[in-house]
């Protein structure tokens, strides 16, 4: 059953425009959609690159060694005047910048790196010592020794540089060159703090040396503060003396107040009252909120106390009882009774005068408990009330004792300040006269350590995930760029939508590639129908054909191509076999050059065809071979040129006595670039069908020859975009049209 064919609609715009004016709007146009398709057509290509460039990174950088950094943060503190100085302190932030600048030339000072090189005898370690160096694979003299060349090595000695023995000093010198080269010291930001960075192939050394530099500047503080903590050492001695009068007076004074006022610690005893005090004030709290509560229960009983046993029974505060409530259910248990048994018996009745007995005795009951009740509510008021006066007097007590207290304390506080303030004095003067003794003044090294090095985990160069991050982007953007370079390069037709927008032709069928199948085999592809998929669109091309031209069908159909092997022949074969099922078909192979369908369908190499009935040599009746179907005129033996044959003025009469006994002839044509046979086939055909190569056809070349057709007034009925590798085009993102999507979905 034949599919009736996609509906091909021009673009109003394209066709109405100039062709230079088309040219000029794409090229004023970035079409981004497209690039990003070219790109993702070969996105498999790129993610190959990308991995291949990163395998070659990985592969350099193995070789590359690791280098560590050893990172130690100082912390600068700001030059402070001396704290034995007498004079006006000024405004010094003019000179922080300076002095920082300072510091950390300090810590670049060579100074420093012999030594931490003497501190980590690096001058023997193996990372360090340039003698203990990996050497080149081979020297010089290595190489001649190698050859045999032995005893001429006296004589070549002025040509190769003789290697001298470094001394200690120049080893130790080298070393240190290396160790300053190696070392980096930066602020960090804009704060007061130093980092100091030691790059070095192992990390425990790297972390060593931070460190060793870092506390070798220290150590260096602490060397020049020495000298002036000596000198204050004697001034600080006679000073010291009379601070140590003045405390003692200080003291004495202390002393004999608390002794004339019989004081042991104020502040204990101060601390207890206070205590008490504000134990004392909770506990009137309590007794207080007890006390309310006992009296409004108190109130609650003594307004009731003349009334009945019910309505006092009813107060909260007794019906809370237990045993009243106990009581209230033995009551209403006997006054129950009471009421069944009255109606059942006379008044003298024994049963009833027993109940009225239990009823009696569990009132009187009831009566007694709500009686201890209310008196145990009176006893609590009274209890409550004796405890909140006691309460308030102590409380009174308490406050009157703090506040004596506080007036001495006052005291006792004035002469204490004088006390401390000495004593504070005196150890000021004691801790710096120790630390100029010891020669260990902490605030004069403007320096300590906030973050020592610790041994990094991971190399800091080279970098390999930030490489092999730039590796990966740029052979991503190498591979983007060599995909649009080569679409670039690339002018071929590869999808219908580049058909139609280029040539502004109808795109008649899109034909899928088939493999692995020979020549003979393509030829009768449809007649055996082993690819459905190439049938369907023999199927779509052959209902175009048939509705074209309405009431006048184009009987006479050639198939022509711009060069050789883009499938011309098997277009034409097949076609003609699609309409043999519906028509009286003859296929002609007009490609004498270059015939095909004597090879095809195995016609004996000697036989007549076209080139001998336009010659005259043989008669049409016995050049037309049948199979099954379909008649076929092969191309024949070619005796004049070709050119000259078709151009003779037999043609046109053959075709038309050829029309009155077929209802459609297909013509294999020859290629159009090559000869100009195509072009006056074209002359006496009804429609031409141009098939095109995917992938393959220059679109220069497919342009050239349809505008020589289109100049000479040849019928152009649409083109054949042929052998389209549907799977490659799949994956490359290539979009074709909706013939194999809905053959796909019917076949499911």
């Amino acid at each position: 059953m034949d599919n009736s064919p996609s509906i091909y609609v021009e673009r109003p715009l394209q066709a109405h425009l100039p062709q230079h004016q088309q040219h000029g709007e794409e090229k004023d146009t970035i079409d981004l959609l497209k690039f990003w398709r070219v790109i993702w057509r070969a996105h498999w290509k790129i993610a190959w690159l990308v991995l291949l460039a990163c395998a070659l990174a990985m592969t350099i950088l193995s070789f590359i060694p690791a280098q560590y950094i050893g990172s130690a943060t100082l912390l600068i503190k700001e030059k402070t005047p001396p704290l034995l100085t007498f004079q006006q302190v000024t405004d010094s932030s003019s000179g922080t910048v300076d002095y920082l600048q300072t510091q950390l030339a300090l810590l670049q000072s060579r100074d420093l790196a012999e030594r931490a090189v003497k501190k980590l005898n690096l001058t023997t370690n193996p990372v360090t010592d340039p003698r203990q160096q990996p050497q080149s694979w081979f020297t010089p003299r290595e190489w001649l020794a190698n050859l045999d060349l032995g005893q001429w090595l006296p004589a070549l000695d002025f040509l190769i540089p003789q290697q001298v023995t470094p001394t200690e000093t120049d080893i130790f010198n080298e070393v240190t060159q290396n160790l300053m080269k190696r070392t980096d010291v930066k602020f960090v930001g804009k704060s007061q703090l130093l980092n100091i960075e030691v790059l070095l192939p192992d990390p425990d050394l790297a972390a060593a040396t931070a460190n060793a530099i870092a506390q070798g500047f220290i150590d260096s503080q602490f060397d020049n503060s020495l000298k002036s903590s000596q000198t204050n050492a004697s001034w600080m001695n006679s000073r010291l003396v009379e601070l140590r009068n003045n405390l003692r007076i200080a003291e004495d004074k202390l002393q004999a107040y608390r002794e004339e006022q019989g004081l042991v610690d104020v502040g204990g005893v101060a601390t207890i009252s206070a205590n008490e005090l504000e134990m004392t004030g909770n506990r009137m709290i309590d007794a207080r909120r007890n006390l309310a509560e006992a009296e409004s229960r108190y109130r609650q009983v003594q307004a009731l106390s003349n009334g009945d046993l019910s309505r006092l029974s009813s107060v909260p505060a007794v019906l809370s009882n237990a045993l009243v409530q106990k009581f209230q259910a033995q009551q209403a248990k006997a006054q129950a009774k009471v009421e069944e048994l009255s109606g059942r018996y006379g008044p003298k009745h024994p049963t009833l005068i027993a109940a009225l007995a239990e009823l009696r005795t569990a009132t009187d009951s009831l009566r007694l408990q709500v009686r201890q009740v209310v008196a145990s509510i009176e006893q609590d008021y009274q209890l409550a009330k004796a405890s909140e006066s006691s309460l308030h007097k102590s409380f009174n007590s308490n406050k009157t004792q703090i506040q004596d207290i506080s007036r001495k304390e006052f005291q006792l506080r004035e002469l204490q300040r004088e006390v401390d303030s000495s004593r504070a004095l005196y150890e000021t003067f004691i801790t710096r006269l120790k630390e100029t003794a010891a020669t260990s003044d902490m605030d004069s090294t403007k320096a300590r350590i906030v973050d020592p090095a610790i041994v990094p985990l991971e190399p800091s160069k080279p970098r390999k995930t930030l490489i092999m991050v730039i590796v990966a982007i740029a052979a991503a953007l190498i591979g983007m760029a060599l995909a649009l370079i080569s679409e670039a390069r690339n002018k071929t037709f590869k999808t219908d939508e580049a058909v139609e927008s280029t040539l502004n032709i109808p795109l008649l069928s899109v034909v899928p590639l088939v493999t692995k199948r020979s020549r003979r085999q393509l030829a009768r592809l449809f007649d055996d129908n082993e690819h459905p998929r190439f049938c369907e669109t023999i199927r779509n091309l052959r209902t175009w054909l048939m509705l074209h031209g309405g009431e006048k069908p184009s009987q006479v159909v050639l198939v022509a191509s711009t060069m050789a092997d883009e499938g011309k022949s098997t277009i034409a074969n097949n076609l003609a076999y699609s309409l043999a099922l519906l028509e009286r078909v003859l296929l002609i192979d007009a490609d004498m050059r270059r015939s095909s369908l004597s090879l095809n369908f195995d016609f004996p190499a000697d036989s007549p065809g076209l080139a001998n009935v336009l010659a005259g040599t043989a008669r049409l009746e016995d050049c037309i071979r049948t199979v099954g179907n379909l008649d076929m005129l092969p191309a024949g033996k070619l005796a004049p040129p070709p050119l000259d044959l078709l151009s003779s003025p037999c043609l046109a009469p053959l075709l038309e006595a050829l029309k009155s006994r077929y209802q459609r002839i297909i013509i294999d044509s020859p290629p159009a670039q090559m000869v100009s046979d195509a072009l006056l086939l074209a002359k006496h055909s009804d429609a031409v069908i141009y098939v095109i190569k995917a992938e393959s056809t220059p679109v220069s070349q497919v342009q050239k020859c349809l505008a020589i057709l289109q100049q000479s007034h040849a019928p152009v009925f649409g083109v054949v975009l042929n052998q389209v590798d549907l799977r490659k085009a799949r994956k490359q993102g290539y979009s074709h049209s909706d013939t194999f999507q809905n053959y796909d979905y019917l076949t499911r």
